[in-house]
């Protein structure tokens, strides 16, 4: 993990190593991170954050994936990570919400609804790995403004 930047991104400062579930270990970590640093910055500073730590997620990734010769390994976790927090930028503050999004991506993100495993398997490297759960977090934001209109 430490012998590239691009691991240490990639497998989530570690997070990508929990023996069990690291995904959803990451989707949690997407919170604290949320509520540190959303209140400090505005709208379009935080969306251009989440563009970046994207590209950076390709990247890492990328590398990742190559150096373990997995191209999506388990342990790469910063693609829930980024996902997550776009969707927590999107979800209603409260509690009940948040966690009612946090559940949705997961199953999401575990089932892989078409299309999102054809993205998964369509897009290679880093950017697959990635793409994926943003699909996840897409779906996620529709069944919430769907679930919060009713």
């Amino acid at each position: 993990m430490v012998r590239h930047p691009a691991h240490l991104l990639a497998l989530g400062f570690g997070i990508g190593l929990i023996p069990a579930a690291p995904g959803t270990f990451a989707t949690l970590f997407a919170f604290p991170l949320f509520w540190a640093s959303a209140p400090r910055l505005e709208a379009t500073q935080f969306l251009l954050l989440i563009a970046v730590m994207f590209l950076a997620g390709v990247w890492a990734c990328d590398k990742t994936g190559r150096a373990l010769g997995v191209p999506d390994h388990g342990g790469m976790v910063w693609d829930e990570i980024v996902a997550f927090l776009l969707v927590l930028f999107f979800t209603p503050t409260s509690v009940y919400w948040q966690a009612f999004a946090f559940l949705l991506f997961r199953v999401f993100d575990i089932l892989k609804p078409p299309p999102i495993r054809y993205y998964e398997r369509t897009f290679k490297d880093g950017f697959g790995v990635m793409i994926d759960d943003i699909v996840a977090a897409f779906y996620t934001l529709l069944v919430v403004a769907a679930w919060k209109t009713f």
